[in-house]
């Protein structure tokens, strides 16, 4: 009997330490790479060349996903702006791709869980480049489990009743708050382009300023050296009656 219960104790503390079920997405995952709940993101990442890097975000069923960015600047020979992003479900289902130097993509969660957004700069051998990303997920109704009728039944009732006061103001205030985030997601993509246009100009800056100065330098190495031959076309020897010039 003591045998049963010293068992019965183990397995019920140590079991799902051993044997449970896999909470995160990977064991290997450092927390930087995992992004929960409802807000949105936004910074940039810096990938080396042929490099990749790879986040998750969590989403519910049913969530809105979305997902955008756009290529900062690029170094290196080749300096190919394209950059192959993909988007995968939980289940390892692929979502989207994309393949260019700017994009963005936007779906209805259809699965519970930690979605794989990967950014993949193989197009770029010998070179880096800086990403622009802003992802997140939001809810285009408060309680998403409402069925088309709910809507219609709460409709009819809020227009019958005029002096359900609160129900308007809920659903004024749901309504002020997508409209407030799907501004800021432009404003982040208007940010985006901002700072993508800005590493252009200054890369264009140096790019015009070096060759300048190589082109300054080469002028006036050329013109040393044509002054330098011309001198010494006129270069005369003085000759005595023992030493005269041949022909």
């Amino acid at each position: 009997m003591l045998t049963t219960t010293c068992l019965a104790f183990l397995l019920t503390f140590w079991g799902p330490a051993l044997g449970g079920p896999l909470t995160a997405p990977h064991p290997n995952i450092t927390d930087q790479e995992l992004f929960w709940g409802s807000d949105q993101y936004d910074f940039s990442v810096v990938l080396s060349a042929s490099g990749m890097e790879c986040f998750w975000h969590f989403a519910h069923q049913g969530e809105k996903f979305y997902l955008n960015f756009m290529v900062q600047w690029v170094t290196g020979v080749g300096q190919d702006r394209h950059l192959s992003v993909t988007v995968n479900a939980p289940g390892g289902l692929l979502v989207s791709t994309i393949d260019d130097a700017r994009g963005q993509t936007s779906f209805d969660a259809k699965e519970t869980g930690f979605y794989q957004m990967c950014f993949n700069n193989f197009h770029n051998r010998f070179g880096t480049m800086q990403v622009s990303l802003s992802f997140g997920v939001y809810y285009d109704d408060p309680d998403p489990t409402h069925s088309k009728e709910e809507a219609e039944k709460r409709k009819e009732e809020v227009g019958k009743d005029l002096n359900n006061t609160l129900s308007v103001i809920e659903d004024s205030t749901h309504k002020v708050e997508n409209y407030v985030f799907h501004m800021f997601r432009y404003y982040n993509f208007g940010r985006m382009r901002k700072s993508t246009d800005y590493y252009l100009l200054l890369s264009n800056s140096q790019y015009i300023t070096w060759w300048s100065t190589a082109l300054s330098f080469l002028i006036v190495t050329s013109g040393y050296l044509q002054l330098l031959f011309l001198k010494r076309l006129f270069i005369t020897k003085t000759t005595t009656e023992d030493e005269k010039p041949r022909c």
